[in-house]
């Protein structure tokens, strides 16, 4: 019966690590006043009759930093990378030469800083939301197994088990955006 309950924590600490993932990527996507290659990653461009990313179309780098540069393979799609980047709403202005487009990254002004800072906490709650709904199925679980017969002490202790990872990865998510906002808010 559930005497013998095992609550799989591996797969809920899984599904709370592709949280933390989710979050990361999301901030990478933040603009922090210096040049990174994954702001670029949410850019798609129409390239051969469908969306591609922008590092499937060229090569990006990040020659100093406040400038990032795309080295676009094929001559034909500069002008839709250049426009997909015009269009992304990143704030940046491409700057074409030849096949290269570079990219200057401007400083962030104070009100565009706090309204990152937005976006970040925002990103943060989205994730914390994620963890939560987890700690909800994994309860659930335990939730079930009681009524299949399990013992209220084997309750507590699951329940306890649940509780304390949710808290761990509430604590990063937590620390993620403390450190993002900092990121930030640096002149």
């Amino acid at each position: 019966m559930a005497d013998d309950f095992e609550l799989n924590t591996d797969d809920l600490t899984r599904r709370m690590d592709g949280a933390m993932a989710s979050l990361r990527t999301e901030f990478a996507s933040l603009r922090t006043g210096r040049a990174s290659a994954s702001m670029l990653e949410p850019v798609m461009v129409d390239a051969y009759g469908q969306q591609t990313p922008i590092n499937q179309v060229g090569t990006v780098n990040v020659p100093e930093p406040r400038m990032v540069t795309i080295n676009v393979w094929d001559k034909g799609l500069v002008n839709k990378v250049e426009k997909a980047i015009r269009e992304s709403g990143l704030g940046i202005n491409p700057q074409l030469n030849g096949t290269i487009i570079m990219l200057p990254i401007p400083e962030l002004n104070e009100e565009r800083r706090r309204e990152l800072g937005k976006v970040a906490s925002q990103y943060a709650e989205s994730a914390r939301v994620a963890i939560r709904n987890v700690r909800r199925d994994g309860m659930d679980q335990i939730k079930k197994a009681k009524a299949d017969g399990m013992s209220e002490d084997d309750q507590k202790f699951w329940e306890t088990s649940v509780q304390e990872l949710t808290d761990s990865f509430i604590a990063k998510v937590d620390e993620a955006l403390e450190h993002k906002q900092a990121e930030i808010m640096q002149v």
